[in-house]
C-alpha cells in the first residue's frame, strides 16, 4: 500500500514539476537558446506534395501523414492546438489533423528534424504537401535511414489498424476522391448465394493476388474484372463487399453521374490506389440510355482495359448490372474487358432454407414442403424481399413462414413484384395493389393475415393450385381478386 502511495505521489510531483516548467522562464529561455542556435545553421527543406502532376497520389506522402500521425505528442509548442479526431469505426483510434504552417518536430539518431503542412492554389486548384526541415550537416548521415524509418513505422501502423476505406467521387477539383471507414459486415459467409460459387469467386481471387510474376511473365497487366449480373435485390452489393473484406482491399465505388467526360474518369482511374477494389453499379444504365454521364462508350472501354488501366497494379474491377447482358455492348464483355461472370438468380428453396436458418434460426419447419412445391411452381422472389419478410417477422418464424407463402402465391408463373424483374417501373408498381402485395403484407397484422389467406384458399385447394396450368392459374388468381 506503501508503495502505490509514494508512485502516485512522485507521478503527481513530476506532472506538476512539468506543468511549472512549461510556463516558466526556464523553459522559455531553452527555447530561445533553441531558436538562437538555428541561426547558425544551415538547412535543407525537402516538399512532399500528396499528387504528382499526373494526379495520382504521392505513396511517400501518405505514409508520412501516417507517421506524423503518431507523433502526437512532437507537436510544436508554440501550437495552442492541433485538431485530434477519433475514427467512427474504432473508438479508441485517435488521428491528427495539422492546420497550414503547423509544425511538428521529431529526432532521429540526435539529428532534430520539423515537417509542416502546406496549402497552395495552382490554376484553381488546391495542392497539399508536407515540408521536411533538416540541417544540411545532418542530411547524409541520417536523412536515408529517416526515411526508412518512416515507411516502416507507418507499414507497421497500418497493419496494426487494418480498417478498409471506401472513397467516392463526390468533389470537383483536385481532391476527387473523399474516404471513409468501410463498414459493411458482409463477408462470404453471411453472403447468401451458392456454396459452390462462392468458394469458385474465393479461389479465383486467391489465385489472382499471388499471380504477380506469372501476369508479368506474359507481359499483361495485373488486374481481374468481375461483372455480377442479375435482378435487383438479389445480393450483388454484398458479395462486392464481401469480396473486399475478403482481399482487403480498399473501394473505390465511381458514381457515373458526377463523372465529366472521359478525361476525368481517366484522372479517377489514375487515383486509385493498388489493392483496390474499383466499383461501378448499375452498369447497364451506362448503355441503355439511362445514364446521366457524358461518358462515351469508348471512355469507357478505355477506362476498362486501355492504357491508363496499367498505371498501378493489383486492381480488381467489378461491375454490377440489373437487366440480361445481351443489351450490353458485346465489345465490353470481351475477355480482358471482363474475365469472371457471375449470375445471380433470384432465391430458390436451397437459398431460402439457408435464410431460414440464418434470419429466423429455423432448419426444419412443417411448412417447408409446401414452400418447396411453390418454389418447383415457377414462382419467385428476391433474397431482399425475403429477408425483409424474415426480418419483420423474426420473433414468430410461423408468421414469417405463411408470409413468404403469401407472397410467392400472389407471385405464380414467374411474375416478379421487383421493378427488374417485371420490367416495371416503381411508379407502376406504386398504383398496381397486386404488384406491392409484398410491401403490405410483410407488416401485416396476425387477423389481417389470416383474412388474405383465407381468401386466397377459397379458390381451390392447395394441392389442385400447385398443379393448376399457368392459364388456369391466371384464372384463379383473377377470381381471387375479384
Amino acid at each position: 500500500m506503501f508503495l502505490v502511495l509514494l508512485f502516485v505521489t512522485i507521478s503527481f510531483l513530476l506532472l506538476v514539476l512539468r506543468l511549472l516548467y512549461k510556463t516558466s522562464v526556464i523553459h522559455i529561455f531553452v527555447k530561445g537558446l533553441r531558436s538562437l542556435g538555428d541561426k547558425f545553421h544551415a538547412y535543407q527543406s525537402y516538399k512532399i506534395p500528396q499528387h504528382n502532376e499526373h494526379y495520382q497520389e504521392n505513396q511517400l506522402y501518405h505514409k508520412i501523414s501516417i507517421y506524423l500521425n503518431s507523433l502526437l505528442a512532437t507537436i510544436d509548442d508554440d501550437s495552442d492546438f492541433t485538431n485530434l479526431f477519433s475514427g467512427s469505426s474504432k473508438s479508441n483510434d485517435i488521428s491528427l489533423h495539422l492546420d497550414d504552417s503547423q509544425i511538428v518536430h521529431d529526432r532521429f539518431f540526435s539529428a532534430r528534424v520539423s515537417w509542416t503542412n502546406e496549402e497552395s492554389e495552382k490554376e484553381g486548384c488546391t495542392s497539399r504537401s508536407f515540408v521536411l526541415r533538416i540541417r544540411k550537416n545532418d542530411k547524409r548521415r541520417v536523412l536515408r535511414q529517416y526515411l526508412q524509418h518512416i515507411l516502416s513505422v507507418a507499414d507497421e501502423v497500418e497493419q496494426k489498424k487494418k480498417e478498409i476505406k471506401l472513397y467516392m467521387n463526390l468533389e470537383q477539383g483536385d481532391r476527387r476522391w473523399r474516404s471513409i471507414p468501410f463498414t459493411h459486415p458482409a463477408t462470404f459467409d453471411t453472403v447468401v448465394t451458392d456454396s459452390d460459387l462462392k468458394n469458385k469467386v474465393k479461389s479465383d481471387l486467391e489465385q489472382f493476388v499471388k499471380s504477380k510474376q506469372y501476369y508479368h511473365r506474359l507481359g499483361r497487366v495485373w488486374k481481374r474484372s468481375y461483372l455480377l449480373c442479375g435482378p435487383a435485390g438479389t445480393g450483388k452489393t454484398s458479395f462486392v463487399a464481401a469480396m473486399a473484406r475478403f482481399l482487403f482491399y480498399d473501394v473505390y465505388d465511381i458514381d457515373m453521374s458526377k463523372v465529366l467526360d472521359d478525361s476525368d474518369l481517366k484522372t479517377l482511374l489514375l487515383q486509385t490506389t493498388c489493392k483496390s477494389l474499383i466499383v461501378i453499379e448499375d452498369f447497364d444504365k451506362f448503355f441503355v440510355g439511362k445514364s446521366s454521364t457524358a461518358v462515351s462508350l469508348s471512355g469507357m472501354l478505355n477506362f476498362m482495359d486501355g492504357i491508363e488501366s496499367c498505371c498501378g497494379e493489383e486492381r480488381v474491377m467489378v461491375f454490377t448490372m440489373n437487366s440480361g447482358k445481351d443489351e450490353v455492348d458485346q465489345a465490353v464483355m470481351r475477355p480482358g474487358r471482363i474475365d469472371v461472370h457471375v449470375q445471380f438468380p433470384l432465391c430458390d428453396f436451397s437459398g431460402f432454407k439457408n435464410m431460414a436458418s440464418s434470419y429466423l434460426g429455423v432448419k426444419e419447419h412443417k411448412l417447408f414442403p409446401q414452400l418447396e412445391e411453390i418454389f418447383q411452381s415457377g414462382a419467385s422472389l428476391s433474397h431482399a424481399e425475403v429477408g425483409e419478410i424474415m426480418i419483420s417477422n423474426r420473433n414468430s418464424p410461423s408468421r414469417a413462414l405463411k408470409s413468404i407463402i403469401t407472397a410467392l402465391q400472389s407471385n405464380i408463373g414467374g411474375q416478379r413484384l421487383s421493378e427488374s424483374g417485371s420490367g416495371r417501373s416503381r411508379s407502376d408498381e406504386a398504383s398496381d395493389p397486386a404488384a406491392s402485395v409484398f410491401c403490405r403484407e410483410s407488416v401485416h397484422t396476425v387477423r389481417e393475415f389470416r383474412k388474405l389467406y383465407g381468401l386466397l384458399k377459397l379458390g381451390s385447394r392447395r394441392k389442385e393450385s400447385v398443379d393448376l396450368s399457368s392459364s388456369e392459374k391466371e384464372g384463379s388468381q383473377h377470381e381471387v381478386q375479384n
